[in-house]
C-alpha cells in the first residue's frame, strides 16, 4: 500500500513539471503570433509563480481542511483546464488569466507533498520524487519541438500536454479513497529515518519557538530564491537566447532546452541511488559548483554545438540540489517546525520563480538578450555563496551544542 501510495505522488509530480517548460521552448512563435513584446514571457511566468506563492502560503490550512488527496486532485484539474485554455487563447489576455488557475494549481500540493516525503522517508526517495518533475518538465518540450518542427502550431503542443495532464486527473480521481486509507495509518517516521542530523538539533527545536529566528533560516531561504533563478531563467530564456544569439531554429531550441531537464531528470534518478552513500550536504555542494561551470561555459564565445554541453552541465548540477535542501529540512531545523519552514521554502522559491526570470526579460529587451549566461552565473555563484554559509553557520550551532552538553557531563 506504501509502495502504491508513492507511485501516486510520483504522478502527481510530474502533472507538477508538464506545464513549467511549455512557454519557454512555444514563446519565440507565440511572440510572432501574438505580436508581443520579449519581456511579456517573464510577466506571464510572474503571473503563474505568484498564484503558486498564493497557494502555497496557504497549503497548511488548505491540506488540514481538505487533505492532500482532494487537494492534489483538484490542483491537477485546475492546471489541466488552464493548459488546454492555454491552446485556445485569442489574445495576450486570456494568456494572463489562463496563467492564474496554472498558478494556483501547483503551490499547495507541492509543499504539501515535499514535507510529507521529507518527514517520512529517505532521501532517496525525495530525490525520485523530483525526478519525476522532471519527467513531465522533459516530455513538455519534447512535445512541443514536435509540433513546432512540423506545422509550426504551439497551440497543439499546449493541447497535447493538457490533454495528458486531464488523463492524470482522471488517475487521481479514482485512487481518492486511497488518500484517505493511507492518511488514516500513514507511515511512523521511526520505520524510515530522516536524516541522521535530526538528532542533533533536538535542542534547537526546543528552544526556538519562532521558524524564522532558528538560526540558517534566512539563509537556507536565500539559498532556495537563487536555485529557482537558476532553474527557471534557463527554462524561460534558454531557447530565446539559442534563437538570437545562436541563430539556431525554435524546433531545434526546444530540443537543446529539454536535453537540460533531461540533464535535471537523469541527474536526480542517479542522485536517489548516491545518497545512500555520500551525505546529502556534499550533493547540494556538488551541484552548485557543476551548475556554475555549465552557466560559464555559456559565458565563453564557442559554437553553438557547445551549449547542448553547457546546458547539459547545468541540468545534471541543478538536478540534486533542490530536493535534498528540501530534505534536509527536518535535519536542519527540527521537525516541529518544518511545516512552517517548508512552506516558507516554498513560497520563497516561487518568489524567485516570480521575480528573477521577468528581471532578466526586461534587461534583456533593453539591452540584449546576450546578458542571459551572465545572468545565470551570477545567480549560481550567489546560491553557492550563501550554500556554504549557511553549512558553516549550522556547523557552529551543532559544535556549540555538543559542546555544552560535554561540559554538563563533565559538571
Amino acid at each position: 500500500m506504501a509502495t502504491l501510495f508513492l507511485i501516486i505522488i510520483y504522478l502527481a509530480f510530474i502533472s507538477l513539471g508538464l506545464p513549467d517548460s511549455l512557454l519557454g521552448v512555444a514563446w519565440p512563435l507565440m511572440q510572432k503570433d501574438y505580436g508581443a513584446p520579449l519581456d511579456a514571457a517573464g510577466w506571464l511566468f510572474m503571473i503563474v509563480a505568484g498564484g503558486t506563492i498564493v497557494s502555497s502560503l496557504a497549503s497548511g490550512r488548505l491540506l488540514n481542511r481538505f487533505g492532500t488527496g482532494k487537494v492534489t486532485f483538484v490542483s491537477c484539474l485546475m492546471t489541466a483546464v488552464a493548459l488546454f485554455g492555454f491552446s485556445f487563447s485569442p489574445s495576450l489576455l486570456w494568456l494572463i488569466i489562463c496563467c492564474i488557475p496554472l498558478g494556483l494549481g501547483a503551490g499547495s500540493v507541492d509543499a504539501g507533498l515535499n514535507n510529507y516525503v521529507a518527514a517520512h522517508y529517505k532521501a532517496h526517495h525525495m530525490s525520485w520524487l523530483h525526478c519525476f518533475w522532471g519527467v513531465g518538465a522533459t516530455m513538455s518540450p519534447i512535445i512541443m519541438s514536435r509540433f513546432i518542427d512540423g506545422n509550426h502550431s504551439w497551440r497543439d503542443g499546449y493541447l497535447t500536454v493538457s490533454i495528458i495532464q486531464f488523463a492524470l486527473v482522471v488517475l487521481l480521481f479514482l485512487t481518492l479513497p486511497l488518500w484517505d486509507r493511507i492518511a488514516r495509518n500513514k507511515p511512523s517516521k521511526h520505520t524510515e529515518l530522516v536524516s541522521e542530523g535530526e538528532s542533533q538539533l533536538t535542542e534547537l527545536e526546543e528552544t526556538d519557538t519562532k521558524p524564522l529566528r532558528i538560526k540558517g533560516v534566512k539563509l537556507a531561504l536565500l539559498s532556495f530564491l537563487f536555485y529557482c533563478g537558476v532553474e527557471t531563467t534557463m527554462g524561460l530564456w534558454g531557447a530565446s537566447f539559442l534563437v538570437n544569439m545562436k541563430e539556431i531554429s525554435a524546433a531545434t531550441a526546444a530540443s537543446w532546452v529539454s536535453l537540460y531537464y533531461g540533464g535535471i531528470t537523469a541527474g536526480r534518478f542517479i542522485t536517489g541511488f548516491i545518497t545512500f552513500k555520500i551525505s546529502n550536504k556534499m550533493l547540494i555542494r556538488s551541484g552548485q559548483f557543476l551548475a556554475l561551470l555549465g552557466a560559464i561555459l555559456l559565458c565563453l564565445p564557442l559554437p553553438a554545438s557547445i551549449s547542448v554541453a553547457g546546458f547539459l552541465m547545468v541540468g545534471l548540477g541543478l538536478a540534486p540540489i533542490y530536493p535534498c535542501m528540501l530534505h534536509e529540512t527536518p535535519a536542519r531545523f527540527g521537525h516541529r517546525h518544518s511545516q512552517t519552514i517548508m512552506g516558507y521554502q516554498m513560497a520563497v522559491a516561487y518568489t524567485g520563480s516570480t521575480f528573477m526570470p521577468p528581471i532578466l526579460g526586461f534587461l534583456a529587451t533593453h539591452t540584449t538578450i546576450g546578458i542571459f549566461p551572465f545572468y545565470v552565473s551570477a545567480c549560481a555563484a550567489a546560491m553557492l555563496i550563501l550554500s556554504e554559509r549557511l553549512n558553516i553557520k549550522l556547523g557552529l550551532t551543532v559544535f556549540r551544542a555538543a559542546r555544552n552538553r560535554d561540559t554538563e557531563r563533565t559538571l
